[in-house]
């Protein structure tokens, strides 16, 4: 999929569904005074079922925007899908990149003069909406898409299945393309800001309790949020072709409750925080299908630190912050070897700003910012790195002057291929772009961020 787009106006967040299902989510680009133009490419073979269906579907899109005296503007999109024919054999326990038969919408019900997602404003916020699956189900994996706008940034996202915690999320900080120094992501965007990451939640052990041909609910919430939170998900459901009832039984579910440290030390606006927490979630559950009694155990293990400094009243910021989001999904049947899945990702979120006012309605912003993440699947390594710096000088609320400089280091390391990218720019000029395929596995023994 393909959207090319062309605007003048501040950025903006905006998202594509197709049949209430949501397949991108997004950030427009920062404009220069002409205008800009940008476009965001997606995979969307996951949603293989949804695009093959043979009948007539609602496809949305939803870009807000802002009206005023300075930065009111014009969106032009166009949204391409291209095919391509493809054969795949069942594989079973591989999870949500094998494309599933039926995807199931947990959105808001068009028509809408707003965004199918929903807007979760305080901790006490909780947004239900009832489903049924077909009964012949032997696998499903929930696929979250979240977004944090206004006055909170991080926390945690809660699903529950009939008022039951099933998952959680402790999402990527993003980093929209107005954040912090807007001169930092021109035109090397902040990771993910063009299409936000989603999170997968394996619901496949609790399907004894949904293959009742009942109604059930499914909840989202975000603990201690502030306004606002956006939330929707995707439902994916692995049908057995060959019957028309699959069974199932939950045989363990535990969870380990939010553990919260903090210690303060403050003393007006100045002072010192530090954060931490952990969480961890497990279930176990079988299902009996005509390819057999598959056992899945799914396990989440989140950690998250983050210690900040603030003085000048507030006006010198220095935070530092790593997330450990580890997934585990184990599925195992006789006479079979499936793959394990396994994701094992740390973010890292480091920043220093200060501000400065200069008097005059005149202000000078001053920033260095390091963001990133690695992930390891299976046998697949990835790193991704952005370090910027940069200032700008803002009088009466409009920038008039500002300088970013960013690199960003990207490497993926496969079972059967490598990639390796190496770009960094100052403000819209590219000094250096370097790509390579070679496979350095020796190399990526010290990706890692660190405990």
């Amino acid at each position: 999929m393909e959207c090319n787009m062309q605007r003048k106006a501040i950025d903006r967040i905006f998202g594509i569904w197709l049949s209430g299902v949501e397949l991108l989510r997004s950030c427009t680009a920062e404009p220069k005074a002409t205008g800009i133009v940008w476009s965001v490419k997606k995979d969307v073979t996951q949603y293989s079922s949804l695009l093959l269906m043979n009948k007539i579907q609602t496809f949305a899109v939803y870009m807000g925007n802002l009206v005023d005296q300075t930065y009111t503007g014009v969106y032009h999109v166009n949204v391409s899908l291209y095919f391509y024919p493809a054969v795949e054999k069942v594989n079973l326990g591989s999870g949500i990149g094998s494309k599933a038969d039926l995807i199931i919408p947990f959105s808001k019900d068009l028509p809408l003069n707003d965004g199918l997602w929903y807007k979760i404003e305080n901790s006490t916020d909780i947004k239900v909406k009832e489903f049924e699956i077909p009964q012949n189900v032997y696998q499903a994996v929930l696929e979250v898409h979240v977004s944090f706008h206004e006055n909170d940034e991080f926390w945690e996202v809660l699903v529950t299945l009939d008022g039951e915690l099933v998952g959680a999320i402790w999402p990527f900080t993003v980093v929209y393309t107005g954040g912090i120094i807007p001169q930092l992501w021109r035109p090397i965007s902040a990771i993910g800001s063009f299409d936000l990451p989603t999170y997968d939640i394996e619901i496949t052990p609790f399907l004894g309790k949904l293959l009742d041909g009942k109604s059930h609910k499914l909840s989202f919430s975000v603990t201690n949020a502030l306004n606002v939170w956006y939330i929707d998900a995707n439902l994916h459901l692995w049908l057995d072709c060959k019957s028309s009832k699959t069974k199932g039984k939950l045989l363990h579910h535990s969870i380990a409750p939010l553990s919260v440290s903090s210690v303060i030390d403050v003393e007006g606006l100045n002072g010192t925080f530090v954060t931490k927490a952990t969480r961890s979630i497990s279930s176990t559950g079988w299902t009996k299908s005509s390819y057999g009694t598959i056992t899945t155990k799914s396990t989440q293990d989140l950690s998250y630190r983050n210690s900040m400094v603030m003085a000048k009243d507030g006006n010198l910021q220095i935070v530092n912050q790593k997330i450990h989001f580890d997934d585990r999904v184990q599925s195992k049947m006789p006479g079979f070897n499936l793959k394990p899945k396994k994701s094992l990702k740390r973010f890292v979120f480091n920043i220093y700003s200060d501000y400065i006012n200069q008097g005059n309605g005149t202000s000078l912003t001053v920033a260095n910012v390091t963001l990133g993440f690695n992930e390891k699947k299976f046998k697949d390594k990835v790193r991704n790195l952005q370090k910027g710096n940069g200032f700008m000088v803002v009088k009466d609320n409009l920038v008039v002057n500002g300088v970013g400089n960013t690199q960003q280091i990207y490497k993926y390391d496969g079972f059967k291929s490598c990639y390796y990218r190496n770009v960094s720019r100052s403000n819209y000029t590219i000094l250096y772009d370097e790509i390579g395929y070679t496979c350095n596995r020796r190399a990526q023994r010290h990706l890692d961020y660190g405990p």
